[in-house]
């Protein structure tokens, strides 16, 4: 007499199904917490990217010959260009429009609750509304910007040279 082999069913039993979907949920909080960064990765993240567009400010001032000036007006910044010859400057045949036609140096609005909480212009406060000038022909300033978003701070600091880098800063800001 033939023995028959007993049916085998396949399928997967409730434990394996609970740990699969554990290992999952695990798995999608991660990605989650990596992909959502936290007040000082929102503020790191816009210092560096307005020491790159700061630098492009300076280094677009030396190529086209034409002074660009950043301003920071509360909840975001933008870029202004000198139109007309810049030698009458003083006597006002020259005048300051925002830049519209260049998508990088174009206005941009801070995340909700950031601010640029301090600039200071070779190591003096600045007064009223913040702003830095690059002209083309004379030297880099050193400055210093704070954007801050709570308790996170973050500085962008150019150095005499041109030197445009992002330094962390701990605490609440001095002024």
């Amino acid at each position: 007499m033939l023995r028959r082999k007993p049916a085998v069913i396949r399928g997967f039993t409730l434990i394996e199904v609970l740990v699969v979907l554990l290992i999952m949920g695990l798995l999608v909080g991660l990605v989650s917490a990596i992909v959502r960064p936290d007040d000082r990765g929102l503020v790191r993240l816009e210092a560096e990217r307005l020491a790159l567009l700061l630098d492009l400010a300076a280094a677009e001032a030396r190529l086209t010959g034409k002074s660009i000036a950043w301003t920071a007006d509360g909840p975001g910044y933008r870029f202004w260009r000198i139109s007309g010859d810049e030698r009458w400057f003083e006597n006002g045949s020259a005048q300051w429009s925002e830049i519209r036609d260049n998508d990088l140096l174009r206005a941009r609005t801070l995340p909700q609750g950031m601010m640029i909480s301090a600039l200071q212009v070779e190591n003096l406060p600045a007064y009223g509304v913040p702003r830095l000038e690059f002209a083309p022909y004379r030297p880099a300033l050193s400055f210093n910007i704070e954007i801050s978003l709570g308790a996170a701070h973050d500085s962008v600091a150019a150095s005499p040279i041109g030197e445009v880098r992002v330094l962390p800063r701990e605490g609440k800001s001095s002024g």
